[in-house]
């Protein structure tokens, strides 16, 4: 019977699921539950999977420590993979402290990783950063090392390092190559070819451009001063200025930016900032105060004067004004990047990674799915959400919390 266990543990380390269940799938017992939890997992049934590894643990006696520890870690990945995020990481980190101490190194790295992948999602980078760092990569397995070189890559991406993320790729792509496993192999091609999609478009008079990571990149190191509607904020070199929760300053910023070297009159910066179309004095009182507030929040990149019509904004040391537009419009921008991985990504899920309250984020789930953007399966708590592949380009520079370049 062990002899059994071991070919079905062999074949889920080699990406056959299906091998795997022809030797343990009538089996009850606690160590052939958790390796079919496993297998289902690998076919895609999520809930499946996690019911079995839960039933594993349960079934392992005091005495078994390890086993339970190992089940904990696999339910861990299947509730990431489901993007369930709202648990607790304690018990995670207490499995992996468990397994450091039985000298089970391999599953204990996995817990490590499956804990920064999570913070990823969340969009705390710097966290997931300070996680990946205390990793010991010596003697890792080929698969566990292509891991941790596409979360390594990610990071980079979405700090907008291109060069460090191609050499980790680079790595991640050796590393999967080793593994064999199609489905390592698969993600690894997908996050490569994030590089040559265009993640950005540059607007100016009369057109637009579209823009790769690298050119975004070379973009914010030019000098420029860029206002940035992917991330909402104004650049200029190392100057950063987030306006994300500021709103009506960035909308003005966008018009006087979009109009550069000319002015824009009061009752297009008035519609742009305030959505009416009906302005009155009211409305022209606040763009005077918004303006103001805009002048003192820009003044060491740029000056904002008043004109016969309107406003201009003129920037310092003669540099050139860029206007960065995101692949996809709209206020949901972000929340659409999100799911479009392909994953079914709860409310809660959603709330967390963007920073947003639950009712915030089944207000705009309503909109986008009255707008016929995504879909939504299951029910009450059991309800997930879904949205079709972004085909062409990558959003990248959409996800919450990127990091500040350096």
């Amino acid at each position: 019977m062990e002899a059994l266990i071991t070919a079905a543990a062999r074949a889920l380390a080699a990406g056959d699921p299906v091998g795997a269940l022809k030797r343990i799938s009538l089996r009850d017992d606690p160590p052939a539950l958790a390796l079919r939890g496993i297998a289902m997992a690998q076919l895609g049934e999520l809930p499946r999977a996690r019911e079995l590894l839960r039933r594993a643990a349960r079934g392992f006696g005091a005495h078994e420590e390890l086993a339970r520890a190992r089940c904990v870690v696999a339910e861990a990945e299947v509730a990431l993979a489901m993007r369930d995020l709202g648990g607790s990481p304690r018990s995670l980190a207490a499995a992996s402290a468990t397994l450091e101490a039985r000298a089970d190194h391999a599953n204990a790295l996995q817990a490590r990783l499956i804990a920064a992948r999570r913070l990823l999602l969340l969009g705390r980078l710097d966290q997931a950063a300070a996680a990946l760092a205390c990793l010991d990569a010596s003697g890792l397995s080929p698969s566990l090392a292509a891991v941790a070189e596409l979360i390594a890559a990610e990071l980079a991406l979405r700090s907008l390092r291109t060069g460090p993320a191609r050499a980790a790729l680079a790595r991640a792509q050796a590393a999967a190559d080793r593994a064999r496993v199609p489905a390592l192999l698969a993600e690894v091609a997908e996050a490569r070819a994030a590089l040559d999609r265009p993640a950005a478009r540059r607007l100016f008079a009369g057109g637009e451009q579209a823009l790769r990571l690298d050119e975004v990149e070379a973009l914010f190191t030019s000098g420029a001063l860029v206002v940035d509607a992917c991330r909402r904020g104004l650049r200029a070199g190392t100057v950063w200025l987030p306006l994300a929760r500021r709103p009506v300053l960035f909308a003005l910023a966008r018009a006087l930016a979009e109009a550069w070297p000319g002015d824009v009159d009061r009752q297009a910066l008035i519609a742009s900032a305030f959505r009416t179309r009906r302005p009155d004095e009211s409305h022209r009182a606040r763009l005077r105060v918004e303006m103001g507030r805009l002048r003192a929040l820009v003044a060491g990149l740029a000056r904002v004067e008043a004109t016969e019509r309107g406003f201009v904004l003129k920037p310092r040391r003669a540099r050139d004004v860029v206007v960065l537009a995101p692949p996809i419009d709209g206020d949901q921008a972000s929340l659409v990047a999100l799911l479009s991985d392909g994953a079914a990504w709860s409310t809660s899920a959603l709330a967390l990674a963007l920073g947003d309250s639950q009712r915030t984020v089944q207000r705009a789930l309503a909109e986008l799915e009255a707008a016929e953007k995504v879909r939504s399966i299951g029910r009450a708590r059991a309800r997930r959400w879904l949205a079709p592949p972004l085909t062409g380009f990558t959003t990248i520079l959409l996800l919450p919390a990127a990091l500040p370049l350096e």
